[in-house]
């Protein structure tokens, strides 16, 4: 008769034990890159965590004289005022007009550049080309919007002459009619911001396995084929985390460069969120009010970013995090 033979115990597995001073050598052996976060991690505790506490005072009615703890606590007040005011409509549509428009425009446009760029052969004219978009990124806003000022208003305006001389009529002062604030904000942005831009896509396509565009040859593609099934697919990881980033930004408009072009004519168009907050936090001295204003804008924020990475993975993306 066959007998039973007790099988021996299963023992459960270990977990390796970690050598002492493993973190420590680690930390040595890689000292000079953990030396080279502290100027970043200090700027960002400094000027980004450490003045998060001043978010307090969007819940309280806030006095400068008596401080965070003797100021008057007044709960979502300042929130109510903000969404049932006069001025919450307006601020939210010019804002999100101009975030649609950086969605259209903007967006694709240095993905374009960079395409274009990529299929350049001769490496004098693809320098030289690349040079010359990426100098508008180093002039500040200040100089973008003189000269938006010396090519558009009606007094001494260079191309808005040339248009009054080839069309005639009465001759229109660009910079102050409110219907072409956005038509001027997305030009400049484009102008300043595209070249830049592209550095990041021409990245992502110095990258692409050659040996891809090889096979779409001898598969008889075209180079409009090629674009679409090799070189889309190779950047689209970047382009998604774009997308994911810029989304965070929809409510936070250029401040310096919508102030510079803001005037009293088309103040109905150019107002969105950034610069009220500094018209009734820093004119107007409500500094209770505008901390609920920025304090909106961060949550919008952060919702965002977390919307979209979610969708980007929803529809088979790696997403941001």
């Amino acid at each position: 008769m066959a007998t039973d033979l007790a099988s021996p115990p299963v023992r459960a597995a270990k977990a390796p034990r970690r050598e002492p001073g493993r973190a420590a050598r680690a930390l040595w052996r890689y000292r000079w890159l953990y030396l080279m976060l502290i100027p970043g991690l200090a700027y960002f505790l400094v000027f980004k965590y450490v003045p998060m506490r001043g978010l307090q005072i969007a819940f309280q009615d806030f006095v400068p004289f008596l401080g965070y703890n003797g100021s008057e606590w007044v709960g979502f007040k300042h929130f109510v005022d903000l969404f049932t005011g006069p001025d919450f409509n307006r601020l939210m549509y010019n804002t999100l007009f101009l975030a649609l428009l950086n969605i259209v425009f903007v967006f694709p446009a240095p993905i374009i550049v960079a395409l274009m760029l990529n299929e350049l052969r001769i490496n004098i004219v693809k320098r030289s080309v690349q040079s010359l978009i990426y100098i508008p990124h180093f002039l500040s806003w200040t100089i973008v919007a003189s000269l938006t000022y010396i090519l558009f208003s009606v007094d001494y305006g260079v191309l808005a002459g040339w248009v009054h001389e080839f069309l005639g009529g009465t001759k229109v002062d660009y910079v102050a009619q409110p219907e072409w604030f956005r038509p001027i904000i997305i030009l400049q942005t484009l102008w300043k911001t595209t070249g830049w831009t592209t550095i990041i896509y021409l990245a992502a396509l110095a990258g692409v396995n050659q040996d891809l565009y090889e096979a779409a040859r001898m598969d008889g593609a075209g180079r409009l084929r090629q674009l679409w099934h090799v070189t889309l697919p190779a950047i689209r990881p970047t382009i998604v985390v774009m997308a994911i980033l810029m989304s965070g930004n929809l409510l936070d408009m250029s401040f310096e460069q919508i102030w510079l072009m803001t005037n009293n004519l088309n103040r109905s168009t150019a107002d969105v969120f950034d610069t009220f907050v500094y018209y009734v936090g820093i004119n107007q001295g409500a500094f209770s009010y505008a901390t609920a204003v920025g304090l909106f804008k961060g949550v919008a924020g952060v919702l965002l970013i977390f919307g979209s990475n979610w969708l980007a993975k929803r529809l088979g993306q790696n997403g941001l995090f």
